[in-house]
Formats: C-alpha cells, structure tokens, sequence
C-alpha cells in the first residue's frame, strides 16, 4: 500500500481540484480528506455518508464551584484568559494545557473531553471517502488530521487497497506536518507567481526536513512561463522532479461549478496533462496502475 498526499504552500492553487482528478484515474484506492479545517474534496465526488463517528479534541478544564476556594491561582495563572467571572471556565477560549488543574490547591478543576468534530466514512462512484469537519472555533485540526489517516489506512489494510490519496491542508502548519508521517510521496501543486514560489520553497522546506520523496505539479503554467521556468529552477536545484505542468483552461473552473473533477469532461490539454501527471505518479510509486473503470464515463 502506497500513500500519496497532496499539498500546496497555501490555498486556491488548485489542489483539490488535482486530488478530485487523481481520485477518478486511480483504480483500488481510498481517498482522504485532511483539509479538515476547510474541507472540500466532497464537493467534487458527492460522496453518500455511510458512518459518523465523534472527534473528541483536546480536554477542557471545569471548575466544581462547591469545591472552589476562590484563591484566584487559576485566574492568574491562565495565559488565554479562558476563566471569568465566578471562576467559570470559558470553553471557547481554553486550550486546554492544564496549567490551572496542576495549580489548584484544592483540586477542584477537572479535564473534561468534548466533541470537537466529526469523521466520515463515505462512499463515492470512485470508491470510499474518509473525510471530517471540525467544529466551531475548534483548533485540534492535527489531531484529527491523524485520525483521518488513521481511519483511512485501517480501511485500505481492510480492503486490501493499493494506494491512498490524501488531499492534504494548506501552507505548512500543524495540520500539514500531521499529513507528511509515513507518507510516500508528496505531490506539491504550485502556481507560477511570486508568492507561488514563495510559499512553494516553505512547503518543500518542511517535506524535506521530514525526509519524504517530493514532487512538484505546476498549475496554470502557461499564464507566466517566466515564473514557471523560475519554479523548474528552485525544483531543479533542490533535486525534485516537476512532474506536472497544467495549462489554464476555463472547463476546469466548469468542472467545479459542476461538481465534478475535471477528468471526467472530455478530452482536452488540461485532461491530457492530468493524464501524464497520474503516470508520473505511478511510475514514482511504482503502482500497478491502470485507468479506474469509473473513469470511462468521463468522455
């Protein structure tokens, strides 16, 4: 089984729109979500929620009034001022490090789990879906980033799957760190813009400081083949393989409106790049490949 995850050094490069193509053309796979904060692969593959299970985040701490002194350790201690008046704990602003429980002479504050999110397990025309949503001004997103991965593997081992894809979070945070452990390569999709080369060179920094195999995707290439060759360089001296090169087409903002990956309306540059793409990508994960059958209905 073979892990591939797809990133971008920030939002609106296009990588979702990769992962939803890439999920069409490869046969015997699951697919995971870990966008979890902004999660939008299901808007291409319309999938059916089979399960729901709760995320429960990072503990809350809760103050029992009746055993509650009223010393004021704990109002001053708290670094997020999460305690208010009365010495009630503030659920929205406390982050849970249990500084105040360690303190409290008393031991009258108690760390409590809630529900921060939820997974689901679904299913798509092209094949299972993990996928999650997290909560209202929740911030555990690494965390359930890994149980999204976490759920996905055991369902691929289950059903003897030969790849997950992983459309993975933006910039280079917490969440992405989560998606980048034990994976097998990291396909990068990038633009080529100043602050496209900017944000490219931080994610690959991080995909190099975690010693995973790299790969670079340039989305709308042609709109600057200045910035593009530009790009090819930063790869070339880095020793990653610019494996991608999508021209801009206006049927893949089409294929979006219409929620579905772009593979799938007929032939065309923009197509015929993905194509070449999933080879490459076969050829470095060294999959026994072939087209998924579902995706002969895209012409």
């Amino acid at each position: 089984m073979r892990e591939l995850v797809v990133l971008s050094g920030k939002g609106g490069t296009g990588k979702t729109t990769v992962s939803g193509s890439l999920a069409v053309l490869a046969p015997n796979k699951v697919m995971a979500d870990c966008d979890v904060d902004a999660a939008n692969l299901h808007l291409l593959l319309q999938p059916a929620v089979k399960e729901t299970t709760p995320f429960r985040g990072m503990a809350r701490a809760r103050i029992d009034s009746e055993r509650c002194l009223g010393c004021g350790l704990c109002l001053h201690l708290c670094r997020f001022n999460a305690i208010g008046p009365g010495y009630a704990v503030q659920p929205t602003l406390c982050e849970g490090c249990r500084v105040c429980y360690h303190a409290c002479p008393r031991k009258a504050i108690e760390m409590v789990d809630h529900v921060a999110g939820h997974i689901f397990l679904s299913a798509t025309r092209y094949g299972p879906l993990v996928h999650a949503r997290l909560g209202v001004a929740e911030d555990n997103s690494g965390k359930l980033v890994a149980a999204v991965r976490q759920e996905a593997r055991r369902l691929a081992e289950e059903e003897g799957r030969e790849l997950i894809i992983t459309d993975g979070p933006p910039g280079v945070g917490c969440p992405v760190i989560s998606c980048l452990s034990g994976t097998d390569l990291a396909l990068v999709v990038t633009e080529p813009t100043l602050s496209g080369k900017h944000d490219l060179e931080r994610v690959l920094n991080l995909v190099e400081h975690f010693h995973c195999q790299a790969a670079v995707c340039i989305n709308k290439w042609d709109l600057d083949p200045e910035n593009t060759r530009a790009v090819e360089v930063i790869c070339a001296k880095r020793r990653i393989p610019v494996i991608g090169r999508l021209p801009y087409d206006e049927r893949v903002m089409e294929a979006v409106k219409n929620a579905r990956p772009v593979v799938q309306d007929g032939s065309g540059p923009v197509v015929d790049s993905l194509l070449a793409l999933w080879d490459e990508i076969k050829s470095i994960l060294m999959l026994n490949g072939g087209r998924n059958p579902a995706s002969q209905d895209r012409i």
